[in-house]
C-alpha cells in the first residue's frame, strides 16, 4: 500500500484520499452552518441581488434612452410606442428575476460545496 493509495489487483490503483478538512473549509463549514437558513430566505436574497439586477437592467435602459442620439427613427418609434409604465416594470421585474436568480444560483453552489464537505468530513 502507498500512502493515500492501495491497489486492488496488479493491474488497477483505486485512488483514496485521506485527508482532513483543511482550515478555510472548517470555517466555510461552521459560517455556512449558522447562515445557511437566513442566506436563503427570498427577500434577502432580492435585496442582496438587486445590484446584479441592474447590471442587466440598466444596459436597456442606457440602449432605449440613447436612441435620441444615434438613431433618430428609432426614437421616434419608441416615443409613440412605449408606455413609460410598462418600461418601469419592465426594468423592475427583469432587475428582481436576476437578482433572485443569482443569488439562487450562489445558494444553491455553497450548499453543494457544504454537502461535499460533509461527507468528506464523514469519511474521515
Amino acid at each position: 500500500m502507498v500512502q493515500g493509495y492501495y491497489f486492488c489487483n496488479a493491474n488497477t490503483l483505486v485512488i483514496k484520499h485521506f485527508q482532513m478538512l483543511t482550515e478555510d473549509e472548517k470555517q466555510f463549514v461552521a459560517y455556512w452552518e449558522a447562515h445557511r437558513d437566513n442566506e436563503k430566505k427570498l427577500l434577502r436574497q432580492l435585496l442582496i441581488g438587486i445590484p446584479v439586477g441592474l447590471i442587466f437592467a440598466v444596459p436597456i435602459l442606457i440602449m432605449l434612452f440613447s436612441g435620441k442620439i444615434w438613431y433618430k427613427r428609432a426614437d421616434a418609434v419608441a416615443n409613440t410606442q412605449l408606455n413609460p409604465v410598462v418600461l418601469i416594470i419592465a426594468v423592475i421585474v427583469i432587475t428582481a428575476f436576476v437578482a433572485v436568480f443569482y443569488k439562487r444560483h450562489q445558494w444553491e453552489m455553497r450548499e453543494q460545496h457544504y454537502k461535499e464537505l460533509k461527507a468528506k468530513e464523514k469519511k474521515q
